[in-house]
């Protein structure tokens, strides 16, 4: 009888446990394998895969607490509660504008205007002045998306990798991109800013609603800025407030300030061949009237993209014959595909992470980008990136060794 009972017991396991493989497999096909027929790799499902430590919660800042892929949540198209956006700029698109960018363009479409207006929003907060001839020439300037509550991120940019002392030898410049919130909570916030603004001078701001789905507008904000108020910059930079930029290969190891600046140059994480999720029951999923075509042109991801002075105009003139998209960094592969510009591949494809990359001195001291940082990891690893950046890798090889070599001497330890 007992042994009966055992024998009963082990099949009932087995069955189990077949159960709970099958459901992981449905699972897998429904959220994951899916995307692979729209003919792309499994992990591309998402047309934005932001990588890095987090569960859900969509971009800003974040703790590392609790570790596993982040994906960009690509909200649903309803757009009632982020718009204060006049109907013209809402989130729509003509269904055939996307099949038609490799149509011929006009020249006049293409080029700049004359002048360049600040577009449909008026600014709250500016600093028109930020690049003015009596100041130091800027090489990069470096813009970065935040909202106004994130004050901790922002202080601690500041403190590291925008802290305008790091190449004192080569002037860049930082600022910060917001909208506007709402409510009682976004007048108190707005106070907050303005005394911030007027302590750091690194802020600019618009009368728009502040939301993911307004990212877009922000970007164009930022590089509208760069066209009108600072054209004699080299560079620009577009990340995100809860990055880690190593400015110092940024500048001399990439840009190389020795070297005649480019033009039509525009450089990132690359993603090629990207098609839009149409499965509606994923969170990013791309609805076909919102989307109509098959694949996305070539975009960088918006973690952190580089390009030239001259494409901060040129994209925001194309923009301005485009419906915007809510996806940001395809909005701005749009303008460039509506360009004819194709984005440059970096010289080493782990320089831009739109994923989170396990921290060491020697890494990061040959990368440009990491995704996911809370402010005070920022802080703790920058400081610890500056003390040991003069010989980063040979410190790493020691402490390998060193594991190595106790590891060894615990194994031949005789068992007492």
């Amino acid at each position: 009888m007992q042994w009966r009972r055992r024998h009963c017991c082990t099949h009932t396991a087995k069955l189990l446990y077949l159960l709970s493989l099958l459901g992981v497999l449905v699972f897998l096909v429904h959220q994951v394998w899916l995307p692979r027929f729209a003919g792309m790799p499994w992990w591309r499902g998402n047309p934005v895969v932001y990588g890095g430590p987090h569960t859900t919660k969509v971009k800003g800042n974040t703790s590392t607490q609790h570790l596993g892929w982040r994906f960009v949540i690509v909200p649903e198209p309803t757009f009632k509660a982020d718009s204060n956006i006049s109907s013209s700029e809402k989130l729509q698109v003509n269904p055939s504008f996307v099949n038609t960018l490799a149509a011929n363009t006009s020249q006049s479409e293409v080029h700049l205007r004359d002048t360049i207006t600040q577009g449909p929003f008026p600014y709250v907060i500016n600093e028109p002045d930020k690049c003015a001839a009596n100041k130091p020439a800027v090489f990069l300037v470096l813009l970065i998306a935040t909202e106004a509550r994130q004050v901790e991120a922002r202080n601690a940019i500041r403190q590291t990798w925008g802290n305008e002392s790091v190449t004192p030898a080569v002037g860049f410049i930082r600022l910060f991109l917001l909208g506007k919130k709402e409510g009682e909570l976004g007048l108190l916030q707005q106070r907050m800013l303005q005394a911030e603004s007027q302590r750091h001078h690194d802020i600019i701001q618009q009368d728009f609603l502040d939301s993911y789905k307004n990212l877009t507008i922000k970007t164009l904000m930022g590089m509208n800025w760069v066209a009108m108020h600072c054209p004699q910059a080299s560079y620009v930079m577009k990340t995100d407030s809860d990055m880690f930029v190593n400015t110092e290969y940024l500048i001399y190891k990439l840009l190389r300030p020795e070297l005649k600046p480019k033009n039509n140059y525009f450089t990132g994480n690359n993603m090629r061949g990207f098609a839009p999720n149409r499965n509606k029951n994923s969170k990013w999923y791309m609805p076909p009237e919102l989307y109509p075509s098959e694949k996305y042109p070539t975009f960088c991801s918006g973690t952190g993209y580089v390009f030239s002075k001259d494409m901060a105009g040129k994209i925001y003139q194309a923009s301005l014959s485009i419906h915007h998209l809510h996806l940001e960094d395809v909005y701005v592969g749009i303008c460039l595909a509506k360009l004819r510009i194709e984005p440059t591949p970096p010289p080493n494809e782990f320089l831009f992470n739109h994923w989170r990359v396990t921290y060491s001195s020697c890494k990061y001291s040959h990368l440009i980008t990491s995704h996911g940082f809370h402010p005070n990891e920022l802080l703790k690893y920058w400081h610890h990136l500056q003390s040991n950046k003069h010989n980063a890798c040979i410190n790493t090889f020691k402490e390998r060794a060193g594991r190595t070599h106790s590891n060894r001497i615990n194994v031949e330890k005789p068992a007492k």
